[in-house]
């Protein structure tokens, strides 16, 4: 039976497992240390469901009814859903375990496994998970300061940036040195860049050059 999704604050272990008994086991583990768990029985039921938006990772069976594990890692791979995956089997073998982690899998558990081990696995996915989401979260707001540029800002801040001086750049856009300076402090200000170095790193992470 799926279980109601928990709170959006409190990391998610996520598993998908035919055999009841074991999601329950594992639904135990998880819940003892704190974390928070949603049970399928197979990837269509984790499909159709709604998901928190929290730090997560998915605890996967490879062999499942209908979508086999390997091939809905597969299928989420070519999908928006990073789920970073934890495989377990009872039927492991060189060349799964190959296969998923060549496809980036977290870990490859065989079953029966130490408890520990699991712990240890999930703990270092959600960690990969934070990560991705810091990430995601610090280069949208880079993204969202930078669309309130004007597009002489915009422009300024590209060939500030690949390193011509004030003069240079007046030159290039056809102002006076005066006004690029204001419109370079415009530019620091509203990308909250404390400094040369900073707005660089900036620009770098936009993917931008002197002819954005």
């Amino acid at each position: 039976m799926t279980r109601p999704a928990p709170p959006p604050s409190a990391p998610v272990v996520i598993v998908v497992d035919d055999d009841a008994s074991l999601r329950d086991a594992l639904s135990s583990l998880f819940r003892s240390i704190g974390l928070e768990v949603a049970l399928f029985a197979s990837a269509a039921e984790l499909l159709a469901a709604k998901l928190p938006d929290a730090p997560r990772c998915l605890v996967l069976d490879i062999r499942l009814p209908g979508l086999s594990g390997l091939d809905f890692q597969a299928q989420l791979a070519r999908s928006d859903m990073e789920l970073p995956i934890i495989f377990m089997t009872g039927h492991g073998d060189i060349p799964m375990s190959v296969r998923a982690m060549k496809a980036g899998a977290v870990d490859f558990l065989t079953k029966p496994f130490r408890d520990q081990d699991m712990l240890d696995a999930v703990s270092a996915a959600i960690e990969i998970d934070r990560g991705r989401r810091a990430e995601r979260a610090s280069s949208s707001k880079l993204r969202a300061l930078y669309d309130t540029l004007t597009e002489r800002e915009r422009q300024i801040m590209a060939l500030v940036t690949s390193g011509l001086m004030n003069k240079q750049v007046a030159a290039e856009v056809g102002l006076s040195e005066i006004t690029v300076k204001i419109h370079r402090g415009n530019v620091m200000r509203k990308m909250e860049a404390h400094s040369l170095a900073d707005l660089v790193r900036m620009a770098e992470a936009l993917g931008l050059s002197a002819k954005s």
